[in-house]
C-alpha cells in the first residue's frame, strides 16, 4: 500500500501498533508528488545503490525500489526496521546511522534521505567526506538556504564553506510542512550535493580556521585574526582588505589559509 496520504499512513501505523515519536523527529512525508520529485532529483536509475537514512514507514523506500535502486536502509526504530523488510531486495540495518560503518558501502553509492532536524549537522559531517557520488537530502528549509548560499548573503556561513570543501551544493525545491504527518513547525527543502575531490589541505586545521573567523562574522577578518598580514594577503588576492567572513568564497579562504601556513613555516 503506497503511503502517500495521511489516511494511508495512519492506517499503516495502526497496523504496526505505533505512532510518530516527536523525540525522534518522526515527521513522515505523505505527498506522492514530492516523493517522485526527490527520486527524479536524485537521478535514480536501475542498478543504483542507494543509502537511505531513517526511512521510517518506507514511503520513499518504495519509490526508490520502483525506480530500480538497490536500497540499503539504516533505521533506528525497531518496528520500522522490521516493517521495511516487506520490500524485496532492501538491505535493512537496524541502528543509529551515526554508528553505521560507511566503509561497507560500495563506491559511488547515492544517498537519499529525509534527515531528522536535530541530527542534520552530525549526519552531514559524516556524509560529506564519504565515498559517495551524490547526496539528495531533505533538511529544514533554513538549513538548505545556508548550505546553498552564495558569498555576500546573510545565509552564508561556516556550514556553507564546509560543504563546498567537499561538494557542489544546489537548492532543489521547497517542501511545505503540510506534506508531512504529523506536520512540523517549519518548512523543509531538498538539496543536492555532488561530491568532488577536496582541496589538498588538512581538513581539520582548515575548518578550525574557518570556524574561528566566522565566530565574529560581523568583524573584519584582519581584526578577528589579529594578524597584520591579512590585509596585505587580501589585497594581493584582489579582495577588499576590510573583508568580513561572509564576503569570501571557499577559494579565498583556502588562499588566506595557505598564505598563513606558508608564513608560519618560514618563521
Amino acid at each position: 500500500m503506497p503511503l502517500t496520504s495521511p489516511k494511508e499512513l495512519q492506517a499503516f501505523l495502526r497496523s504496526l501498533g505505533v505512532h510518530p515519536k516527536k523525540a525522534l523527529s518522526q515527521n513522515f512525508l505523505v505527498d506522492g508528488n514530492i516523493i517522485r520529485k526527490i527520486v527524479q532529483e536524485a537521478a535514480i536509475s536501475s542498478g543504483d545503490v542507494v543509502l537511505e537514512i531513517g526511512p521510517g514507514p518506507g514511503a520513499l523506500t518504495e519509490a526508490l525500489c520502483a525506480a530500480g535502486a538497490r536500497v540499503i536502509a539504516v533505521e533506528k526504530d525497531r518496528v520500522y526496521a522490521q516493517a521495511l523488510k516487506r520490500f524485496e531486495g532492501v538491505e535493512v540495518h537496524e541502528g543509529d546511522f551515526l554508528n553505521f560503518d560507511l566503509s561497507t558501502l560500495p563506491k559511488n553509492t547515492k544517498v537519499v534521505a529525509n534527515l531528522p532536524y536535530q541530527l542534520t549537522a552530525p549526519i552531514l559531517t559524516r556524509l560529506a567526506p564519504g565515498n559517495f557520488s551524490t547526496l539528495t537530502l531533505m533538511v529544514q528549509e533554513e538549513v538548505a538556504r545556508r548550505i546553498a548560499a552564495q558569498p555576500k548573503t546573510k545565509d552564508y556561513g561556516s556550514l556553507t564553506v564546509f560543504l563546498a570543501f567537499y561538494a557542489f551544493a544546489r537548492y532543489a525545491f521547497k517542501v511545505s510542512r503540510r506534506c508531512f504527518y504529523p506536520s512540523p513547525k517549519v518548512d523543509s527543502a531538498v538539496i543536492t550535493l555532488a561530491l568532488h575531490e577536496p582541496p589538498p589541505v588538512d581538513p581539520e586545521a582548515f575548518f578550525a580556521f574557518v570556524r574561528q573567523v566566522f565566530q565574529q562574522r560581523r568583524k573584519m577578518i584582519k581584526s578577528t585574526l589579529k594578524n597584520p598580514q591579512i590585509g596585505e594577503i587580501l589585497q594581493k588576492m584582489g579582495e577588499n582588505p576590510q573583508s568580513r567572513p561572509e564576503d569570501l568564497s571557499l577559494d579565498s579562504f583556502l588562499s588566506i589559509y595557505s598564505s598563513l601556513i606558508t608564513t608560519e613555516n618560514k618563521n
